[in-house]
């Protein structure tokens, strides 16, 4: 059987330390995030005229899946969180990280090129890439023809419903002390927020009693989940 290799271009650095959190689809959170790109690609020529496009394709590979590609012990069927875990569905139809060749492909706002040093570094918001993907290729959106507007999108026609986020009284008291550490600040207090209100819990998990926990941005956070709310409980550093 044929295969393919690819070079990687760059390192996605992002606040997504885990999968759990990460937005099951791209630009459902503001969240900024930063490519940086690995020699010969960190040429600035590589990149002229990418500033006159609002988006970007990113091609990615799921780096940190455990799920086995070898071709004997393909799975044609998934179970795609958003039907709850326990409805199967062709993998084709899905984007789940199981699959054949572990390809993801995301849409992303450009933000800035910029060169730090000796590093030459592709920011964006909008990813839904766990830290440390490796970028494959990057490529414009182009508005009349990447965008179908009548198009039909099976199970995922709509966005996921949000929940409130609720900061308990001692979450804030952390958050509090974080800011002062220069450990937190307004915008990862607002991209946090906008992570959870999407309700990060596989959709099988219906426990409001449970604290759950998310590492995001060098934080470890604890929430609980009832049927409308977020409530951060507790919120620490990971330095």
């Amino acid at each position: 059987m044929m295969s393919l290799t690819f070079p990687i271009i760059g390192t996605m650095h992002s606040p997504y330390m885990e999968k759990f959190g990460i937005p099951r689809q791209p630009n459902l959170v503001e969240v900024e995030s930063y490519i940086e790109l690995h020699a010969p690609y960190d040429d600035e020529l590589a990149f002229e005229g990418i500033e006159s496009f609002s988006h970007l394709w990113l091609l990615w590979q799921f780096h940190d899946n455990k799920h086995s590609n070898e071709p004997e012990k393909f799975r044609a069927q998934v179970r795609p969180p958003r039907l709850g875990g326990n409805k199967k569905i062709g993998v084709f139809a899905t984007r789940s990280m199981y699959r054949p060749s572990p390809v993801g492909l995301s849409v992303v706002k450009f933000k800035a090129l910029k060169r730090q040093g000796k590093t030459l570094r592709l920011y964006v918001t909008g990813s839904d890439l766990l830290h440390g993907t490796p970028i494959i290729d990057i490529k414009p959106y182009i508005q009349y023809s990447d965008a179908i507007l009548d198009a039909t999108s099976g199970y995922a026609q709509d966005q996921p419903p949000r929940k409130i986020v609720i900061w308990q009284d001692n979450a804030q008291q952390q958050k509090q002390q974080l800011t002062a550490l220069q450990l937190m600040n307004e915008q990862y207090e607002a991209e946090l927020e906008q992570v959870l209100s999407l309700d990060p819990r596989p959709a099988y998990q219906d426990d409001p009693s449970r604290i759950y926990k998310m590492k995001f941005a060098g934080l470890d956070v604890s929430f609980t989940v009832n049927e409308s709310t977020i409530e951060i409980i507790g919120l620490d550093s990971l330095n």
